[in-house]
């Protein structure tokens, strides 16, 4: 006997979680359908003193069927919008269909739904001007009125369960500003909270999390939902960009839609199923239909879209095409549709940005959908994957400098020549000379890889908002030597030249900038890298620090290798005199220069070099040289 009670235990857990983890990523044909065959709930129309408000008000109840006398429920709290009150989701949303039917399929949990009024005044019909000021303030005296007077209400007349974790609150539009607000805001109240297309009246993410960790704790769903065509989706999006930053589980469902029920039925279809039971927050990021846009799509292009877990959804027309991939990095064959579409899902992608490639028929090109940058030695798409750690190159309202694009005539190479600047906030206005980073990009990039992948100049911006940088100009150089193999001595010498007699001589001339060598300092990434190597060390008194990103000595290059470290080990005790900072730098061992650096650096411990190392995961890729500069520019000028 008591092998089967065990048994029985265990199924019945198994099935719960199976429940909770198995739930449609919409709602099928027919879900708002009446089906006669089923047991049908029972809807009551009941009325409750408020003293919040002085008056009595009136709410809707719906009880699921078979409910047991002697046993305790569940409760959802359901509201409305601007423009309605307690019928509005019988009338438009059909929700006694919609829960009638799910639980005949075993799909929702028992449970009591109330549906109250949430404009909270004496006259609370939906009639004449309904966003007049005092009705609309009248949604937010609802808070009192749920809390004080109708949840206390219900707990007394109906079979419910009184703990917060047995009571949920959702709705639409204004409803769903205020279940978020209400839900968010009384997390000893409530452990399940849906917002579905919420109004303006939704509180900043500041407000509504002020402490995530302990939303983490108390949550046990937050659902926020909206179409993809509804003017108001900014209010969920700014309310899951926060979340996901500050890492709260939570379920961000997009859908094709605007403001309106087809969009609110699924709503409550998808939310009522998680309710009441045990979740897997780790699934939340694969309940969503459609992706958001990156901000490196072009205006107005719905694709790609980058779904909440970090995959990528492709879409590209080309019905005359054989074959479509994209290319990012990984190679992804895409499906063509009926309609000549090509389709694809990717596997979760890097954070932040990244490269990629439209191949067509074999032909790498830039995807029309996306902003193009030069990249892997010519112009390439790139997509900006969201990244909770990126606060540092966020674009946040704090002062901000300039990237001024300037032509110069360089004497070293005889030729016009270009580079982007970094000019600090209220540079025009000031008198002091600043100090200046020579700034250079990777193989394959040039002088504005730093400016628009790079995004130096937010975060500079941000650094010296927050006093841990000096205000400083970046001149961002253009490191390919026409002509000449990017990786060679004679390369590496001609840019040396170009950066002595050239880039600093123009930069000198033409901005308010010191000019010794304590307010002069040097860094790169990859090829840029090498250069900096080459260059600084053995210019060592023109440069107070030295940056190498991703990069380091070729060990299979002895002939380019061996005379830079006979050099260094000749000129020791100089180049440790000079260089304040030498600040070397890898993106972990998955860097394809992890293992040249790493030599280079026992090399250098032998001679007595000093430098300091830090490491980022990520490899050899734009988010690692992001966060380099943000830890190795606080380090400059002291």
């Amino acid at each position: 006997m008591k092998k089967i009670i065990t048994t029985a235990i265990l199924l019945f857990m198994c099935n719960s979680i199976v429940v909770a983890q198995k739930i449609e990523k919409e709602g099928p044909k027919g879900f708002d359908q009446l089906k006669p065959a089923i047991a049908h709930g029972k809807i009551d129309t009941i009325s409750y003193t408020s003293k919040t408000i002085g008056s009595t008000r009136k709410a809707l109840v719906y009880t699921t069927p078979g409910l047991s006398k002697g046993k305790k429920y569940p409760v959802l709290y359901l509201l409305h919008g601007i423009g309605g009150d307690e019928k509005e989701w019988l009338k438009g949303g059909s929700p006694q269909i919609i829960l009638d039917n799910l639980f005949a399929e075993g799909k929702i949990k028992p449970m009591i739904v109330v549906m109250p009024n949430g404009r909270a005044m004496k006259d609370d019909r939906a009639t004449g001007n309904i966003m007049a000021s005092d009705k609309v303030q009248a949604f937010a005296a609802f808070e009192r009125d749920l809390l004080d007077d109708l949840i206390p209400f219900i707990e007394k007349k109906y079979p419910v369960l009184k703990d917060r974790e047995n009571r949920a609150i959702a709705g639409l539009s204004m409803g769903g500003g205020q279940s978020l607000n209400f839900g968010l805001g009384n997390l000893d109240k409530f452990a399940w909270v849906g917002g579905f297309s919420s109004a303006p009246n939704t509180k900043s993410p500041e407000i509504l999390v002020p402490n995530p960790e302990e939303a983490k704790k108390k949550l046990k769903l937050l659902w926020i939902s909206c179409g993809d065509a509804d003017g108001l989706i900014t209010f969920s999006k700014r309310t899951h960009d926060y979340l996901y930053k500050n890492d709260v589980p939570h379920v961000y469902y997009i859908e094709p839609g605007v403001h309106d029920f087809k969009v609110w039925k699924n709503g409550l279809y998808m939310f009522s199923q998680f309710l009441f039971k045990p979740v897997d927050s780790s699934s939340f990021s694969t309940y969503t239909l459609l992706g958001s846009q990156p901000e490196t799509n072009i205006r107005n292009a719905k694709y790609p879209q980058i779904l909440p877990d970090n995959r990528v959804v492709f879409k590209v027309k080309a019905p005359e095409a054989i074959k479509v991939q994209i290319d990012l990095g990984k190679k992804y064959d895409m499906l063509k549709d009926d309609e000549g579409t090509w389709n694809l899902t990717t596997d979760v992608i890097n954070k932040g940005f990244n490269y990629y490639s439209l191949r067509i028929d074999g032909v790498a090109v830039a995807d029309p959908s996306s902003e193009s940058f030069y990249g892997m030695g010519r112009m390439a798409s790139g997509i900006e994957i969201p990244n909770r750690d990126g606060d540092f190159y966020a674009l946040n309202n704090v002062p901000h400098g300039d990237i001024r694009i300037k032509k110069y005539f360089s004497k070293a190479t005889n030729s016009w020549r270009e580079m982007n600047v970094y000019t600090p906030p209220g540079y025009d206005n000031a008198t002091e000379k600043h100090p200046v980073l020579y700034l250079l990009h990777g193989g394959g990039e040039d002088q504005r890889g730093w400016a628009t992948q790079g995004k130096a100049n937010l975060i500079l911006d941000n650094l010296i908002a927050q006093n841990k940088a000096k205000p400083m100009v970046i001149a961002m150089l253009d490191g390919n030597m026409s002509g000449i193999a990017s990786f060679d001595e004679r390369a590496l010498k001609a840019f040396e030249n170009e950066l002595k007699m050239g880039a600093i001589p123009f930069v000198e001339s033409n901005f308010k900038v010191a000019t010794d060598a304590k307010n002069r300092a040097l860094a790169g990434l990859s090829m840029g890298g090498l250069q900096t190597l080459y260059a600084g060390v053995k210019n060592s008194d023109m440069f107070s620090s030295i940056g190498v990103f991703s990069s380091g000595w070729w060990a299979n290059s002895t002939t380019l290798s061996e005379p830079q470290y006979e050099f260094m080990k000749n000129n020791a005790a100089t180049i440790n005199s000079n260089i304040k900072e030498f600040w070397i730098s890898m993106g972990g061992k998955e860097d394809i220069a992890f293992e040249n650096c790493k030599i280079m650096m026992g090399k250098f411990d032998q001679m007595g070099i000093k430098y300091k190392y830090s490491e980022y995961p990520g490899g050899h890729s734009w988010p690692v040289w992001r966060h380099d500069l943000f830890m190795y520019a606080p380090l400059l000028f002291k």
